[in-house]
């Protein structure tokens, strides 16, 4: 998450970003996404939201979306200060995609 924002705006369009709803919104989300067309997406999620992401693509991948397969797994920790203290929030990124 450490990436510049260069990105075009058709590919926000493809991420499912994970709170802290219950795991199936995030499944049905990311279905949809591959139901409309795209062959890939990103599942994005911060600090506690991290199993949940985790959730949802294996999830979606064994259960609904049988051709998917993980394409890349990023993982980073960003730092920020919040009133004089400095915090650290790991983050991680998993990119899914279709066979072909």
């Amino acid at each position: 998450m450490s990436e510049s924002s260069g990105g075009s705006r058709s590919d926000l369009g493809n991420v499912v970003l994970i709170g802290q709803k219950p795991v199936m919104n995030y499944v049905i989300a990311a279905l949809t996404l591959f139901e409309r067309g795209s062959k890939t997406i990103v599942i994005k999620a911060r600090g506690k939201s991290i199993s949940r992401a985790v959730d949802t693509a294996e999830i979606l991948r064994r259960s609904f979306v049988s051709d998917a397969y993980v394409k890349d797994v990023k993982i980073s920790t960003e730092t920020f200060t919040v009133d004089n203290k400095t915090r650290s929030v790991s983050s991680i990124e998993i990119t899914l995609s279709k066979q072909t």
